[in-house]
């Protein structure tokens, strides 16, 4: 994690900041059933959770203006989080974590995609995505990157902790 001054004078951790992108926020049930396991975790690693249905909950989506405000806030976070962990569920992924996880990528932020839909979107043996969404991954090694459960992410093994310990 990265060290930052304290107002006394000394060095402390700052958490790192995650933007979780997820199609989950759409759903009442979605929202209070499946996000709060998926903060949970990735707080209990010691992540500041970053959830965009959250952090726009103030603007006011009965004004014209509404989805370009969301849009731009939550383009933002993307910009201003250590990183990205994108739920990558559908046939095809939700089109708005897709471009969220596009731009993460193109501005060179980790990343990390979880998966635990069965079906696969790719023609590939190898890849069970798109391949354009592992090119933010390393090659060797994307799968250390990539969750298929809840458990996996807290793997240390895998690249999420090591990146939020270091």
């Amino acid at each position: 994690m990265s060290k930052v001054i304290s107002a006394l004078g000394g060095f402390q951790m700052r958490r790192k900041s995650i933007y979780l992108a997820s199609p989950y926020g759409f759903s009442d049930h979605w929202r209070q059933k499946l996000l709060p396991d998926f903060i949970s975790v990735l707080e209990g690693l010691g992540a500041e959770v970053w959830e965009p249905f959250a952090r726009n909950s103030q603007i006011d989506i009965s004004t014209a203006d509404w989805a370009h405000r969301v849009a731009i806030a939550d383009l933002k976070d993307v910009k201003e989080a250590d990183g990205l962990f994108a739920i990558v569920n559908g046939t095809p992924p939700d089109e708005g974590v897709m471009i969220e996880l596009g731009a993460a990528i193109t501005l060179g932020k980790p990343t990390f995609l979880f998966r635990d839909d069965f079906r696969r979107c790719n023609d590939s043996d190898e890849y069970p995505l798109n391949l354009m969404l592992f090119a933010g991954l390393p090659f060797p090694g994307w799968q250390a990157y990539y969750f298929s459960s809840l458990l996996e992410i807290k793997d240390p093994k895998k690249a999420l902790v090591r990146w939020l310990e270091s």
